[in-house]
């Protein structure tokens, strides 16, 4: 993966939002506040021995929406949500699905304040966020400004459903050179956190003859303060129906990793912004696996 620069990456998401709005809005199609329309055309789907995995992209929501969103979450929104897109895998035969999509990702993020990374920041971050009518100004209420997630899922099964389990996700299967025959990547929430790191949730996964693997991911990295990865592996191999379900939390002082990374000789303040770079150089906080037989 190439490190992007975030800030020029946010631009172009609105640019573009902002370019098809007025696109739509002049046809005489749509207003700006009307939510995208949904349907096959934003969905690709491929289905694979009784599986049927599916994603859809469409751009950020519109005013409309996230305020809608905003008020059944209860907390301020990220800056660029894509409330629309998902990504599902679903066995055919016995109705069970594992869904992963913004709100339900949101809905788990600590809207108490107890988990709010306590820095000179976070006040920055509110200001960006309050709401002014008539003079009025509306504070935001504390809760996670980080949108740290544990999101594993929204699971639904009408029987069998994922247990606890000892049995982890077969590495060496994963490594073979299998073809792919279907790959996507899937954004559902980013925020800059008013210009002092980033803080997103996005979904990437690879269907291959015999399996599939998902990788939901939630990075964070506040500079000069923290650096967060939670991710959640969905594994499935086809032939005996078998789901697994990985869960890996990781963190670390910034500090502390950008010492690492100066004593292997590498880039740290590119590094620092690539969670792939970072990954193994942060310590498990917690960690879990699950697993269901379908067949």
């Amino acid at each position: 993966m190439h490190t992007v620069d975030l800030a020029l990456r946010s631009t172009n998401y609105f640019a573009f939002e902002a370019l098809l709005r007025a696109m739509v809005t002049a046809n005489g199609q749509s207003s700006p506040n009307e939510p995208f329309p949904l349907g096959s055309h934003s969905d690709k789907s491929v289905v694979q021995h009784g599986f049927q995995i599916t994603t859809r992209k469409l751009p950020i929501l519109k005013a409309a929406p996230i305020d809608h969103m905003t008020a059944k979450l209860g907390i301020a929104p990220p800056e660029m949500i894509f409330g629309d897109n998902i990504a599902l895998i679903e066995h055919l035969e016995s109705g069970w699905k594992i869904e992963f999509n913004a709100f339900d990702a949101l809905d788990l993020v600590d809207k108490t304040g107890n988990s709010m990374l306590q820095v000179a920041h976070s006040k920055e971050w509110q200001s960006t966020r309050e709401k002014k009518h008539e003079g009025i100004t509306e504070v935001v209420k504390p809760f996670d400004w980080s949108y740290s997630t544990g999101y594993k899922g929204t699971e639904q099964s009408k029987s069998k459903a994922l247990e606890p389990s000892n049995t982890p996700i077969p590495l060496e299967l994963l490594k073979r050179p299998d073809p792919i025959i279907f790959f996507d990547e899937v954004m559902l929430y980013e925020d800059e956190m008013a210009d002092n790191g980033i803080a997103l949730l996005s979904c990437k996964l690879r269907v291959m003859p015999a399996r599939l693997l998902l990788l939901c991911r939630f990075f964070m990295r506040l500079d000069g303060v923290m650096l967060r990865i939670r991710d959640t592996r969905i594994y499935v191999e086809f032939q005996t129906g078998e789901v697994i379900r990985e869960y890996t939390a990781r963190e670390d002082k910034y500090e502390v990793v950008r010492q690492k990374l100066a004593m292997q000789g590498r880039d740290a303040p590119a590094q620092l912004r690539d969670a792939n770079s970072i990954v193994d150089l942060l310590p498990i906080v917690d960690k879990s696996l699950e697993r269901v037989l379908l067949q």
